[in-house]
C-alpha cells in the first residue's frame, strides 16, 4: 500500500517522520522571527521515497470558500467540484494561491474551508497555502493572522516559507501583502533561498497571490494590474534566474481567470479560477494562452516526468451544466535546463 503524508492539513497535523521541518530541533514557535525570516534551506522537506512516481502537484487560487448560500462572491457549485476533482487527481501537493477564504477576519470562511476541502485531510494531502489580500480582510491584520495560523498551525510565525518536494522540485511562498521591494525582510529570504538552492533541484515554483505579469488591462479591472512590489519581484527574477541551475515557474492568483506569459526565461501562471467571481481579461499579444472562453474556472496539474515538467490547465467546461466536466484547454512543457531550455 502506498504510502500517504499530510502537512498543513485542515486539522494541522504534520507526520513528522514523513515530513522533516528543516528546523528539526525547534519548533517555529520556539524561534524568534528574526531567525525565521533569514533561515535559509528549505522550511519543509518531503522525502523522494515517500513521493509516488510520477511526482504530480496543483496550482490554483482564489477560492473564496465561505457559506454556500453566498452565490454572488464566489460559485460554491464550481468550488467544490474542482476541490473533488483535485482529490481524484491524488497530488502529491496541493499549492493555493491565496484568496483561500473569502474574508480572513470571518471565522466561518476557514471552517467551510475545513467541511468542503475534507477529501484532502481523508486522502492524505500536502496543502500548500499562500497569504492573498482577502486573507486580510477586516479591520485587524493579526486577528486575520490569527485565523490563518489557527487553521495552518505549522505556518505559525510565518509569513513566508518554502518546500523541498524530493529532491528535483522547490516551493516557495511568498506574502504579496508584504513587502518584496529590494531589501525587504522577504526579498533577503528569498534571495537566500535561491541562493542555497541544492544542486539537485530542478525547477522551483514560486507561489504568490498578486501576480508579477499579466495581461495589462485598460478598460476594465485594471486594479489588478501588476503593481510595483510584485514588479519589483519579477526585475529580480530576470537578473538571477538566467544564472540559476533551476528553471522558475511562478503561480499567482489575484485575477479571477487563467494566463500564461514568459519574460527572461521565467513563466508566469495567473490561476485565479478557483471558484471566485470570474474575471474578464483583455488578452495581449504576451499571452501564450489566447482563447475567448469565459469563465476560466480550473486548475493547473504539474507532472515530473525525467526531464520535464508538464503542464495542463485542467478548466470547468460549462460551469451552467447540470453535471459538471473538465477540459484541457491548455498545456506546456518546461525542459530541464541542465538539458535544454523551456518549450
Amino acid at each position: 500500500m502506498t504510502i500517504r503524508y499530510s502537512m498543513l492539513l485542515l486539522a494541522g497535523l504534520l507526520l513528522p517522520l514523513l515530513v522533516q521541518p528543516a528546523f528539526s530541533q525547534q519548533t517555529a514557535a520556539d524561534l524568534p522571527t528574526a531567525q525565521l525570516l533569514s533561515q535559509p534551506g528549505p522550511t519543509f522537506r518531503v522525502a523522494e521515497n515517500l513521493l509516488h512516481p510520477p511526482v504530480t502537484f496543483i496550482t490554483y487560487g482564489d477560492q473564496r470558500f465561505t457559506d454556500p448560500a453566498n452565490t454572488k462572491a464566489t460559485d460554491p457549485k464550481v468550488r467544490q467540484y474542482l476541490v473533488q476533482k483535485i482529490a481524484e487527481e491524488k497530488p502529491a501537493a496541493v499549492v493555493l494561491n491565496g484568496d483561500v477564504p473569502l474574508a480572513g477576519d470571518v471565522k466561518n470562511d476557514y471552517e467551510v474551508f475545513k467541511s468542503e476541502t475534507k477529501v484532502w485531510r481523508d486522502s492524505q494531502l500536502l496543502v500548500l497555502p499562500t497569504l492573498g489580500n482577502h486573507e486580510f480582510h477586516g479591520r485587524d491584520p493579526q486577528e486575520c493572522l490569527e485565523n490563518w495560523w489557527s487553521t495552518f498551525p505549522e505556518l505559525r510565525n510565518r509569513r513566508w516559507y518554502s518546500t523541498q518536494l524530493g529532491s528535483r522540485l522547490y516551493i516557495i511562498a511568498l506574502d504579496s501583502d508584504a513587502s518584496l521591494l529590494a531589501g525587504s525582510d522577504q526579498a533577503k529570504w528569498l534571495s537566500a533561498q535561491i541562493e542555497s538552492l541544492p544542486a539537485s533541484i530542478d525547477f522551483v515554483v514560486i507561489t504568490m497571490h498578486h501576480p508579477p505579469m499579466a495581461d495589462i488591462q485598460t478598460h476594465i479591472e485594471v486594479s489588478h494590474n501588476p503593481r510595483p512590489n510584485e514588479i519589483a519581484l519579477r526585475d529580480y527574477l530576470s537578473q538571477v534566474a538566467p544564472q540559476s541551475h533551476a528553471r522558475f515557474i511562478v503561480s499567482a492568483g489575484h485575477i479571477h481567470n487563467y494566463e500564461r506569459l514568459v519574460k527572461d526565461d521565467v513563466i508566469y501562471l495567473v490561476s485565479g479560477g478557483g471558484g471566485a467571481r470570474p474575471y474578464f481579461v483583455e488578452r495581449t499579444s504576451d499571452d501564450l494562452y489566447q482563447s475567448i472562453l469565459f469563465p476560466n474556472y480550473h486548475y493547473v496539474k504539474f507532472v515530473l516526468d525525467n526531464d520535464r515538467l508538464r503542464a495542463a490547465m485542467h478548466r470547468v467546461s460549462d460551469p451552467e451544466a447540470s453535471t459538471l466536466a473538465l477540459e484541457a484547454k491548455d498545456s506546456f512543457e518546461v525542459l530541464a535546463k541542465t538539458r535544454t531550455t523551456a518549450k
